[in-house]
């Protein structure tokens, strides 16, 4: 049996692992607590938010893969270092971005920068660490990331309060600085010049498939889903895709390796992982909105009340290893899904009148949620990997958790989008005025307050409330029936290989065997 010498820097380097993924959790949802602010002074409607969140997302989707592959041949901490100065550039350009459009530039340069950094950060732990050692390791990673999410929105919200909208962009900058230092200095490097090559032809396909799904996504509420261009888009997509997987799986080197869906472990876990991004991009985009403006708190205020979800994730960050280590990955995945449908579908029930007691109970839920179903599907899909094919691997799970947050943001943001604009009363307001009103509800508290329309604000809060109920539902639904594919299929642990697994990490050897089978 091969003896891997662990690298005593190994504990060190995983600090710069920490310190890149939090900047990319960081950055994460800062813009969705600056989105309504950027809507009133940019005039940015519901469907422009939309593109300002997905360009970041689908670049990052579309270029997982290929940056885990060119990671894994020219240098994991080569490209780490490549990654996050790509990140900082772009964020350059968004602070100084002065048009919507230019925003949604700046947002997909930071998308490439974060395809580089994330797959590699990852397949980075199981060059670096035991088997033994691995899921702690993972742990920490997802963990620095995750709690990178809540609190992008309390920093955002400071930052708004006191200069503009461009300083959520700018506070990158030295983040991404302190992890080109960490990286340069903590890191080995490791590499795998066996993986395979580069595949243009593939990440073309990707890039393109996906970026045609989104688009349809998000143009349907506005111009219908009969529109001549939004189903073009729609059939372009299932064309680029379908392709996209019958040349993989004719390759002999595939950049996108089917073969990794046939470990049963990996398979259910990335399904798990890929419908938890879907809820809890949905989430966090339809929130903002809500808190800010039928609340009517600051940014600053909003981001502060994002917290009971930190707490959430910190409690599950803390007893999620434990508890899979104890009673199993599916169990632990299971129940963490199980929590998350409960909070959406507890959040469904929010009205206008509800205050903010009711959404900090249901938030709370959702940070348990997410934590619990996360962290031990991330271990145990990765646990699952081939060594061999680290950066792939787990490019591969990247990817397809990124695919879920951009169909999250795009599919639940455009029916909030649709159900506000048809439920909103513009009766008696000029068309010009009733049609920005219908734009977002940012829009139409402007409109409102610019025409002494008391009835039109409750009309925007009613409607909007209404809307993310609707949402809520939907990832309830999602979240229930990822719970259910969960326990069914995710391997079980077998007790007699627990006895002897150190008992501070989760028992990955039962789900790795498991999973081969």
């Amino acid at each position: 049996m091969e003896t891997i010498t662990p690298d005593p820097r190994r504990w060190w380097a995983l600090g710069a692992l920490v310190a890149s993924m939090l900047t990319l959790g960081f950055d994460t949802t800062i813009l969705n607590v600056a989105l309504p602010t950027m809507a009133g002074d940019l005039g940015a409607t519901t469907g422009q938010q939309q593109w300002m969140a997905d360009a970041y997302v689908v670049v990052f989707a579309a270029l997982m893969l290929p940056a885990g592959l060119l990671g894994d041949r020219f240098g994991r901490r080569l490209m780490l270092i490549v990654g996050l100065a790509v990140f900082l550039a772009g964020s350059l350009a968004g602070a100084l971005a002065g048009d919507v459009n230019w925003v949604i530039a700046a947002r997909a340069l930071m998308g490439v920068g974060a395809a580089l950094v994330t797959p590699l950060a990852l397949s980075v732990v199981p060059t670096l660490f035991a088997r033994d050692e691995q899921p702690k390791a993972t742990a920490i990673v997802s963990a620095a990331s995750a709690l990178g999410l809540p609190l992008g929105p309390i920093i955002g919200g400071w930052l708004l309060n006191h200069f503009w909208w461009g300083s959520v962009f700018l506070v990158n900058v030295p983040m991404a600085a302190i992890g080109i230092a960490a990286c340069v200095f903590l890191l080995p490097e490791t590499r795998d010049p066996a993986s395979p090559e580069v595949d243009i032809v593939s990440t073309a396909l990707t890039a393109t498939g996906l970026g045609a799904l989104v688009y349809a996504i998000i143009e349907a509420p506005t111009r219908g889903w009969g529109d001549p261009l939004v189903l073009a888009m729609l059939t372009a997509a299932v064309v680029l895709i379908t392709a996209l997987v019958l040349r993989e799986r004719r390759v002999e080197r595939p950049m996108l390796d089917m073969a990794l869906l046939a470990h049963r472990g990996f398979l259910f876990n990335t399904i798990a992982a890929t419908l938890v991004m879907f809820v809890l991009s949905g989430l966090l985009f339809v929130l903002p909105p809500y808190l800010q403006a039928v609340l009517g708190n600051d940014a600053f205020g909003t981001g502060v009340r994002l917290l009971p979800m930190m707490g959430g994730i910190l409690v599950a960050s803390r007893t999620a290893p434990q508890v899979a280590a104890r009673f199993g990955a599916r169990a632990a995945v299971s129940a963490g899904l199980v929590a998350l449908a409960f909070a959406a579908l507890l959040g469904s029930r929010t009205t206008v009148d509800s205050g903010y007691g009711f959404t900090a109970l249901w938030l709370s839920i959702t940070g348990l949620g997410f934590g619990f179903s996360l962290m031990p599907a991330m271990s145990g899909a990765l646990g699952a990997l081939p060594r061999d094919r680290a950066g792939s691997g787990s490019g591969l799970l990247m990817t397809l958790r990124q695919v879920g947050g951009a169909i999250g943001i795009a599919l639940l943001g455009s029916l909030l989008a649709s159900t506000f604009r048809d439920r909103l009363d513009v009766a008696g307001l000029p068309a010009r005025a009733a049609d920005t009103a219908g734009d977002s509800v940012v829009a139409a508290h402007i409109v409102a307050e610019k025409a002494h329309s008391a009835q039109l604000a409750a009309s925007a809060n009613s409607s909007y409330v209404h809307g993310m109920g609707l949402v809520l539902l939907v990832c309830g639904a999602a979240a229930l029936v990822s719970a259910l594919l969960a326990a069914a299929f995710l391997p079980g642990t077998q007790p007699a290989r627990a006895a002897v697994s150190p008992p501070q990490a989760p028992d990955m050897a039962a789900e790795q065997a498991d999973a081969r089978q």
